[in-house]
């Protein structure tokens, strides 16, 4: 089970409705393992159908997160139209295996909602995910 702070959550919905209808994306870093802060990052894609972390930015992040003694937890990104599930090009293109995938779909977005996966060598597994 996956626990993720309700300002944490807020930031990533708000991140998501402010990009809308393009896809978001960011990534979550932890620290001992409990998500504490939110990096919102640029759709180098910009598309509503895909997304894709710009490489600069991220290498910029992952620097960042080694100077705080963060780690990453989560790699989040929105369905503008469409369920919280991998899409086959979300599986296709998950490269961390050990980071959980956050799908957060506002096809309703009066009511957004997330969901938490694994994803390791094309196989989908889901975590309960709760905000608290």
């Amino acid at each position: 089970m996956a626990e993720l702070d309700g300002v944490l959550y807020k930031e990533i919905v708000e991140q998501g409705l402010r990009e809308f209808p393009n896809e978001c994306c960011g990534l979550i870093a932890a620290q001992d393992g409990v998500p504490s802060k939110v990096f919102t990052m640029t759709n180098a894609d910009a598309s509503p159908v895909t997304y894709r972390l710009d490489g600069l930015e991220q290498l910029h992040v992952f620097d960042q997160m080694d100077d705080e003694g963060l780690e990453l937890w989560a790699i989040y990104h929105s369905h503008t139209h469409s369920g919280a599930y991998p899409s086959d090009t979300d599986i296709r293109l998950a490269f961390y295996p050990d980071a959980r995938y956050i799908v957060l779909s506002l096809a309703d977005r009066a009511e957004p909602i997330a969901r938490s996966f694994f994803i390791v060598e094309g196989q989908v597994s889901e975590e309960e995910l709760t905000i608290a």
